[in-house]
Parts: C-alpha cells; sequence; structure tokens
C-alpha cells in the first residue's frame, strides 16, 4: 500500500476522519479546526472530526490505535492521554510508542491560571494568601483526572503549601462552563477557549504556567516568577495515526501539515488563540513525548497520586 495502489490515484481520494478524544470546544477542537479547514482545502477532501471523550481522553487514543492504518484516521490528541495516561491507568488499550505512527506537533502553549472574579486575588501570592484563610480547602476544575491540568494543579498546590480540592471534568470546556459560573473559583487551562472570558472580565487571569512567558499574553507573569521558581508545564496538541501505516503516506502528511503550520494565517490564528506554532519532526515529537512521560511520572508520585 502507499499513495498510489499502481492506479496513479494520489492521496487522499476519500474523506479522512480525525478522532479527538474530548467533547467540542477545548483546546484540542481549536487547534483541529483551524489546521482541518486549511487541509481539507489542500487536499480536496472532507476531513471529519470524530469527538470520543471519556477517561482523560483515552477513548480516542483507544479507537486510533486500532484504526486501519491507511492514514484515513487520524488522531488529534494531547499530553494527557499520550503521556501522562501511561502512568496514571494501571492497563490501557493502547501503547503510546507501540501503536503509532507521529506526524507533527501542531501547537503547543501554557496553561492559565484562572480564578472566576468574585475571587478576591489578582497576583498569585494574593490567591495563596486567599486559600490559605478559607475554612475549607477551594475547588479547582480540570479537564479530567490525569490530565496536564490535573497534574499541573497538583505540582501548584504542593509549591504553595495550599490545601485544594480536584473536580474533574469531561473535558476543558465543561469545566471552563462551570469555572464562568461560579461553581469552582479557580482552574487551570488553555488559552484556546479561555481567552474571550478573560477579555469580558468573567474571568481573572493571574499567570501562565509556562517558564516563560507567553509570546499571546507578553503581559501575564508565569507561575515560576510569582513564588513557584522552576514551574513548567505547557500542552502540545500533535497529530498521530495507527503504526503501520504506509511511510510514503505518513511522510506526506507530515510535510502537507507542517506547510500548514508554518503559513502565516495559521501562525496568527494560533496566535489569537494563545497558542506558539511547533511543526516539530516526527522523530522530536516522540523525543519531546519520552521526556513528558517521565516528568509528569515524578509530579504524579510526589504528589501521591495512584494509578487507577
Amino acid at each position: 500500500m502507499g499513495l498510489s495502489k499502481g492506479s496513479g490515484q494520489a492521496f487522499p481520494t476519500k474523506p479522512i476522519r480525525l478522532l479527538i478524544g474530548f467533547p467540542p470546544g477545548g483546546g484540542t477542537d481549536v487547534v483541529s479546526r483551524v489546521l482541518t479547514n486549511h487541509l481539507a482545502e489542500k487536499f480536496g477532501q472532507p476531513i471529519v472530526i470524530d469527538y470520543r471523550p471519556g477517561a482523560g481522553g483515552t477513548l480516542g487514543n483507544a479507537l486510533a490505535a486500532k484504526a486501519t492504518p491507511d492514514g484515513y484516521t487520524w488522531l488529534m490528541t494531547a499530553v494527557g492521554p499520550h503521556v501522562i495516561a501511561p502512568s496514571y491507568y494501571r492497563s490501557l488499550p493502547y501503547d503510546p510508542f507501540r501503536d503509532y505512527a507521529a506526524i507533527a506537533m501542531a501547537s503547543i502553549s501554557p496553561y492559565l491560571l484562572l480564578v472566576h472574579s468574585s475571587v478576591d486575588a489578582k497576583t498569585v501570592p494574593e490567591l495563596v494568601a486567599w486559600l490559605r484563610k478559607r475554612p475549607t480547602p477551594a475547588a479547582y476544575s480540570t479537564a479530567g483526572a490525569g490530565t496536564p491540568s490535573h497534574l499541573a494543579s497538583e505540582l501548584f498546590k504542593m509549591m504553595s503549601k495550599v490545601e485544594l480540592t480536584h473536580v474533574p471534568y469531561k473535558g476543558a470546556a465543561p469545566a471552563l462552563i462551570d469555572l464562568l459560573g461560579g461553581h469552582v473559583p479557580l482552574g487551570l487551562t488553555a488559552p484556546t477557549t479561555a481567552i474571550p472570558h478573560i477579555k469580558s472580565g468573567r474571568l481573572r487571569i493571574l499567570a501562565v504556567t509556562s517558564a516563560q512567558r507567553s509570546g499571546a499574553l507578553p503581559d501575564v507573569p508565569t507561575v515560576a516568577e510569582s513564588g513557584a521558581p522552576g514551574f513548567d508545564i505547557v500542552q502540545w496538541y500533535a497529530i498521530w495515526v495507527a503504526a503501520k501505516t504506509p511511510k510514503d503516506i505518513v511522510d506526506k502528511l507530515h510535510t502537507d501539515i507542517v506547510a500548514i503550520i508554518h503559513s502565516p494565517d495559521y501562525k496568527q490564528r494560533q496566535l489569537e488563540a494563545g497558542t506558539d506554532v511547533a511543526g516539530s519532526t516526527a522523530e522530536a515529537l516522540a523525543a519531546r513525548q519520552k521526556i513528558d512521560i517521565e516528568k509528569y511520572r515524578k509530579i504524579a508520585a510526589a504528589a501521591g497520586i495512584k494509578p487507577e
């Protein structure tokens, strides 16, 4: 199997399915839509997004691992199901190294430390003081147990020496809805969905979780410079296909996708969404995956988070 199968037809010749293990409206969805709009036009074929939320994004990963390796089923996934899940869950229906071929990293971004507008804190030190004065631990929202926002929040909890109660949701979008409604006072979320609500004043941003300030939010301090030196957590979104997909198809997808990732329009759209363009090689993506697996395993162990 290759690009032609002897008929001279170029790949792709039919619609493509893009699996996402989270509900619509989250960071994975936003990044996917920007990319697939360009790719559908380039390929002359529709790209249908298939949402399979649940279990911290691992349901989508599991489906992609079992897909026919012909290049017509893609997986847009993130750090949670592809990096944290192997150490968070006792058993998974997929192997993040064995079952996929890496295509490219689509974008990378910090998480935003957000509080509801009713919280009396405008800086991280003020938030820490507010948390310590409470008679009961404040709740924080995440996109789900075992996601980067969960581990990042636990790292913040440990480094700041505060008590917090985890409230997991089935994705970033529902977690953000409850944060907007004031049902939880704080949370870490990706900038793709939060920026409009920050501009409206319904949410207040205190810091970003990356080691350096975000290019999209240069005036917002990092958690590290706000009292937690060394704090560095980012979210990345990447495209994979099933292992054993023919190399010529993998190479074509990588070339075509990276070309769009580095286009001026894509870069501008990502900047507006608060994320940075990545577009790394498949080898660099796999190497980043290995580094992050060890990083999050250490955080989980230090926080006492047991595999499920």
